[in-house]
């Protein structure tokens, strides 16, 4: 494809404000880009204007996906940003707005590298699958509809094209983000002995989960080990007035050693104990994710650690994440392997200015073409 229609392609996907919604739209345009084509296009509807994309191409052999989330962060403070964020401006080889980076350039460089193999004519050795999912930003539901549904369940392999500068991750940790409310009586501040402080459970329950989490030592030998944060506390409506509900948030970056499971399972031992006590506590939790296991072992991270060096010219290292992706949903659709691999530096996710090197994001067309080919032949 020409380099021209190639960045034309990723300023168009970023001209659409799919900010946490709207991610119909990214469907739409990726849908029309493979009219034509011998492909298989399947809309998968997560809610109104929501809409998952799968494509697939080949009709035998391996079969590859790539993965890629089509809804972006808000833009934040626009007087932050030297241009309008979803107005893609190109400047010193840089392609600037919302969704440059996280992950927009990883996949309009997955598509033009599918669209590359289809113009080719030639017999395709394999299968890939696009599976552009919804809400990776907010909690990973498109891709935990997709693995429902079955869309991953027949992979061979995935490739996620989050930002990674050419490296590969290999793992990342998991997340927990949970929400505490508390329960209490509103009397007057002068007789606090008639009412109950829903505060204070709460601040029990704060120190005493801190301690907890802050006890486990144990390194996983690649993410290193759990963190925990008291992340949000809100109660009381005003100063002299016993307050009668409060609410405090939390979040979890799991590992393999301490996994999601176990981390719930002493939350809740936690909250029982306090309520036996005389609190009024509940939890609940918003799109757990689970680590990604470490795939360094598998033959598609060193395959994908070959292509880039060889075929891209790039320098590649296998490398962990605190974050999650996508992955901590397909990874419990099967055993096939999983690694994350984009063009995009990751320097400037979720923040103003952000931008991909357009020379990288080239190199990352070229980069899932060749690994398709690859895989194909690995895996035949």
């Amino acid at each position: 494809m020409e380099q021209e229609r190639a960045v034309k392609i990723l300023a168009d996907l970023i001209r659409i404000e799919s900010t946490n919604d709207h991610e119909s739209l990214v469907a739409d345009y990726l849908s029309d880009l493979f009219k034509g084509y011998p492909v298989k296009l399947e809309r998968v509807t997560y809610a109104p204007g929501r809409d998952n994309l799968v494509v697939t191409m080949g009709e035998q052999g391996p079969l590859l996906g790539f993965s890629g989330h089509e809804d972006v962060v808000a833009a934040g403070d626009l007087a932050s940003w030297r241009t309008p964020p979803f107005s893609p401006t190109i400047k010193d080889g840089q392609l600037f707005g919302r969704g440059t980076s996280d992950m927009k350039s990883g996949l309009a460089a997955m598509v033009v590298g599918m669209l590359d193999l289809l113009d080719s004519k030639q017999p395709l050795p394999g299968r890939l699958r696009l599976l552009a999912s919804v809400g990776e930003e907010t909690g990973e539901y498109g891709a935990a509809q997709l693995v429902k549904e079955g869309y991953a369940s027949d992979l061979d392999g995935l490739v996620i094209g989050e930002p990674s500068h050419f490296n590969i991750r290999v793992t990342h940790k998991g997340v927990i983000d949970y929400y505490v409310t508390s329960k209490g009586v509103c009397v007057h501040s002068s007789t606090p002995d008639k009412g109950q402080n829903a505060i204070m459970p709460l601040m029990d329950f704060a120190l005493s989960a801190q301690e907890l989490m802050d006890s486990h030592k144990k390194q996983d030998p690649v993410l290193g080990s759990l963190t925990h944060v008291i992340s949000q506390i809100h109660g009381g409506d005003q100063i002299n007035s016993v307050p009668a509900s409060a609410w405090l948030s939390g979040n979890v970056r799991t590992t393999p050693v301490y996994d999601n499971e176990q981390i719930y399972t002493e939350l809740a031992e936690l909250i029982a104990d306090l309520n036996n006590q005389g609190a009024q506590l509940a939890i609940r939790y918003s799109f757990p994710e689970v680590p990604l296991p470490d795939q360094s072992a598998t033959k598609l991270a060193r395959l994908a650690q070959e292509v880039v060096r060889q075929d891209v010219g790039r320098l590649c290292e296998l490398t962990a994440g605190n974050g999650a992706t996508d992955a901590s949903e397909y990874v419990q659709a099967g055993a096939f392997p999983i690694i994350i691999l984009g063009p995009a530096a990751g320097t400037t996710d979720h923040e103003p200015n952000e931008f991909v090197a357009i020379a990288d994001y080239l190199a990352g067309c070229t980069l899932y073409q060749k690994l398709a080919l690859r895989f194909w032949q690995e895996y035949a």
